[in-house]
């Protein structure tokens, strides 16, 4: 069959308009192409429509041709989902050999292709690993935010790929949490304006407007950043990931909704849906938050994504997770097909979501719905008028440009918390370098990178903090710190593993056995020593603070761990400020700037400079 609507010629850039109105905050004129989709709608099978619906993870394909004969609208890469060659041209030729099928089928609606690139094109070798977001609120540089982003979307967009899953605009409460670092701040505002300036980097000026414009996704919708310890679905009852959070709708629309707006207002393509509960009820079966707030009052176009499996931790059987879901307002389904992992298969999805529909428990105008947002994006993106990758993009991934700003990023996100004359150290002296993070990429870039968890070691391409040391100055590595050479001073570089959402829950917010160690070695050989603590949230070290001459948070600052040596020896002086609360033991833990009794060992906004 001619596919004579997807020739269409034409992208419509969309202008948005705030209006005064009693029912919508936001809207937009969508009547240049809408009478497009309208024409599409009437011709789509039901199965084609709940083909556009379902997204499935590439690795979980039973065959390629599924993506044709299930007309199926997304595709994505979870964590550590890579091509067998991860490389670049690898991910592209995989990208374009999936949308050739896409375009093979009845209509030939390109697929819209979902990735986590939070920090960076982070599951890819070689690609620039930018700070955490973590990092990137203690710099607070709205314009050094919108940069990051936009070259993380010029190397996604290099792939082929044309749909992050960030900016997370989550407000993060309890350090305990293992996805902490995703959040930029335990401040609103500061989560708000980094947040826009992040959807800016990646839809460009607008959505759709440059050959390097991917669609953002605002997460997660809401409330994940404030749930309460012990409720958590990690597999331990003391986890706080996907746990229950109480939130009166007043407080929903005071603290936690502000970054939402502001997204939509930016043109924010789509939304995903938070893993938590709010007073019992998950969020992915809850209509107010998705259908009443989000798209009746706030006006938001765009279409929501679920997160991953997310439907199915709804209580009840899994036919009546995907009625509740699609009628609370989710408009496209991540199964993903992970049937290995403890999900359902794609298929018995699109099976019983179609049985749902026959029997009339989710209605055509829903399904429609859906679908119309769905088509929106695609059009509104760009996506139908070039689906194929841009090739020529390859040539600046991984290269000196987006390097420079990763360094910046990672220069201005660093804050020191002490410095007793110690800093900026001398260039010519000779130092001890040692600790479980001095030499080590994996460990600097944290989670999200290369796979899923993250890992240690050299897996991937970038300078650790040892080599950027040795650039500077003259310097050993000793990794336990245990050494009967003489040095004029010494760096300890410590902190965290990479871990990821809830296997990075903990209650022990302390240094490992190992790390002491190596402090307590250094601290024995009576010369000045400065910690540099890498770490995807606050940690409980005010013993370690107290003893050192100075003490520098580096987050997790990515590939470019000379943006650390650069602060260190003064060629840069730090400009990093808390974006969060620094809490001096456990039992102050959670500890947030709005607390009625709030008594940090650092207050927010603290740090350091010279």
């Amino acid at each position: 069959m001619i596919k004579y609507i997807f020739f269409i010629a034409g992208i419509v850039s969309l202008a948005s308009c705030t209006i005064n109105n009693k029912n919508k905050l936001f809207v937009k004129d969508q009547s240049n192409y809408e009478a497009k989709i309208d024409s599409i709608l009437a011709i789509m099978t039901i199965d084609e429509k709940i083909g556009q619906m379902t997204q499935v993870d590439q690795q979980f394909l039973d065959t390629i041709q599924d993506i044709a004969d299930y007309a199926l609208g997304s595709l994505l890469s979870g964590g550590g989902s890579n091509p067998d060659t991860n490389h670049f041209e690898a991910w592209t030729n995989m990208y374009d050999k999936y949308q050739e099928v896409a375009l093979s089928s009845r209509l030939g609606i390109p697929l819209i292709y979902g990735i986590d690139a939070v920090h960076g094109h982070n599951n890819v070798y070689g690609a620039t690993i930018f700070p955490h977001n973590v990092g990137l609120g203690c710099a607070n540089d709205y314009e050094l935010t919108r940069k990051v982003s936009e070259a993380t979307a010029y190397e996604v967009a290099a792939t082929g790929i044309n749909w992050n899953f960030s900016p997370c605009i989550a407000i993060p409460e309890d350090e305990r949490w293992g996805r902490h670092y995703e959040g930029y701040s335990e401040d609103p505002t500061i989560v708000t304006k980094m947040g826009v300036a992040s959807i800016e980097g990646y839809q460009t000026k607008s959505l759709g407007s440059s050959n390097i414009s991917i669609v953002a996704c605002a997460k997660h919708l809401v409330g994940d950043g404030a749930t309460e310890w012990g409720t958590g679905m990690g597999g331990k009852p003391d986890k706080i990931d996907r746990g229950n959070a109480l939130l009166s709708d007043s407080l929903i629309r005071a603290k936690y909704l502000p970054p939402y707006i502001s997204a939509i207002e930016a043109g924010v393509g789509t939304i995903m849906a938070s893993f938590n509960s709010i007073n019992g009820l998950k969020c992915h079966a809850n209509g107010y938050l998705f259908n009443e707030l989000l798209k009746d009052e706030l006006g938001f176009d765009g279409f929501v994504i679920s997160d991953w499996q997310g439907i199915d931790e709804i209580p009840g059987d899994y036919k009546s997770d995907i009625i509740l879901s699609i009628n609370a307002g989710i408009d496209m389904i991540m199964v993903p097909g992970a049937v290995a992992y403890g999900g359902e298969h794609y298929k018995t999805f699109i099976s019983l979501f179609k049985e749902a529909y026959n029997e009339g428990l989710i209605s055509d105008e829903r399904i429609n719905d859906a679908v119309r947002r769905i088509l929106r994006i695609k059009y509104r993106s760009g996506l139908i008028d070039k689906p194929m990758a841009d090739r020529s993009l390859l040539e600046k991934v991984g290269g000196a440009e987006h390097r420079a700003i990763a360094r910046e990023a990672v220069q201005k996100s660093l804050v020191v918390l002490k410095n007793d004359n110690m800093l900026p150290l001398s260039k010519k002296d000779n130092y001890l370098v040692c600790g479980s993070g001095a030499n080590d990429i994996g460990k600097q870039c944290g989670g999200w990178t290369i796979e899923w968890q993250g890992s240690l070691g050299n897996i991937t391409l970038g300078t650790t903090l040892f080599e950027g040391i040795s650039e500077q100055a003259s310097a050993t590595l000793i990794g336990d710190g245990q050494t009967n050479s003489s040095f004029d001073a010494a760096i300890v570089v410590v902190g965290e593993n990479p871990y990821t959402e809830m296997q990075g829950d903990s209650d022990s917010l302390f240094l490992s056995s190992k790390d002491k160690q190596t402090i307590a070695n250094v601290k024995s050989l009576n010369i000045p020593y400065t910690i540099v603590l890498i770490t995807g949230r606050p940690l409980i070290v005010t013993d370690e603070i107290e003893d050192a001459d100075a003490f520098v948070v580096a987050w997790l600052p990515g590939t470019e761990g000379n943006g650390v040596s650069d602060v260190l020896f003064g060629d840069v002086s730090p400009s990093g400020k808390l974006s969060f609360s620094w809490p001096v033991d456990m039992a102050n833990v959670p500890v947030n700037f709005d607390d009625e009794d709030y008594n940090p060992l650092f207050k927010l906004g603290y740090g350091l400079t010279y």
